[in-house]
């Protein structure tokens, strides 16, 4: 008989308090190998909050995080060491936030934005890691003569695509992204979501997305978690949830979206 297959990764309980406020309550969910899950909700709903304590960039007030990991086995996220956690945030994992300044290194090229998570890794060949970085470019579609230039002197778009580069060129297992496109123009939106869904296509990439945009959400993800004041409200794949909301919360946010 085949080994069933194990979720990837699974939140059982996870609550963050701040002081007498809630940032998240009691949420859980198990996510799939090569799944795209959606986090959506107005600003303040908790879904922040949430991605940050799973990617372990804050800690928990309560509830679990395990991580399937190729490297380590199965691991709960916040009680690993800080080396392992630190390792997988380099190979395993990659993290996409919402200023692509948060995860670039502005005083160096382009080029050396991506050669230093290769380098992170053991690579030291200068002419192995050169060329990683060039076919990297082209995957985000940035021209190769670009290579050399600081990130400083692009737009937003070719920023977020260079950071997006940064994270994958370890081929992560699982990447979380806050608000990918946000702040971005209508054109450069549009692009970015279209190379992001191919990338994410071809490299069977899991995937957990926070955003507020449903038009976002319909068309990276394949299953949703709605979230209000700090709790899921509803959960459901994307078509499903967005088509025929259950909640009235959700069928706010959907007829607010309809109405524009």
């Amino acid at each position: 008989m085949a080994e069933s297959v194990k979720p990837l990764f699974s939140v059982q309980g996870l609550t963050k308090y701040y002081g007498d406020m809630i940032g998240c309550r009691d949420v859980s969910f198990d996510l799939w190998p090569g799944e795209v899950m959606g986090i959506v909700g107005e600003s303040g709903s908790g879904k922040s909050t949430l991605l940050n304590c799973i990617s372990a960039q804050l800690e928990p007030s309560e509830g679990t995080v395990s991580y399937e990991s190729g490297q380590f086995g199965n691991i709960d996220v916040h009680r690993s060491e800080e080396p392992i956690r630190r390792k997988l945030r380099r190979t395993e994992w990659g993290i996409v936030h919402q200023n692509p300044r948060d995860g670039l290194r502005l005083g160096v090229s382009a080029g050396a934005n991506i050669g230093e998570r290769l380098m992170s890794i053991g690579a030291r060949h200068y002419g192995n890691i050169r060329r990683n970085a060039l076919e990297w470019l082209g995957e985000v579609e940035i021209d190769a003569s670009r290579i050399d230039h600081l990130p400083k002197t692009f737009s937003g778009g070719m920023q977020q695509r260079l950071q997006i580069a940064c994270n994958l060129v370890t081929e992560p297992r699982l990447v979380f992204m806050d608000e990918p496109t946000g702040g971005l123009d209508v054109s450069v939106q549009a692009r970015l979501l279209d190379l992001l869904r191919n990338l994410v296509s071809r490299l069977g990439l899991s995937v957990i997305i926070v955003t507020h945009d449903l038009a976002v959400a319909r068309l990276l993800a394949h299953r949703l978690m709605v979230m209000r004041r700090g709790e899921v409200v509803e959960t459901g794949l994307t078509d499903q949830v967005l088509d025929d909301p259950q909640h009235e919360y959700t069928q706010l946010l959907v007829s607010s979206i309809l109405q524009v």
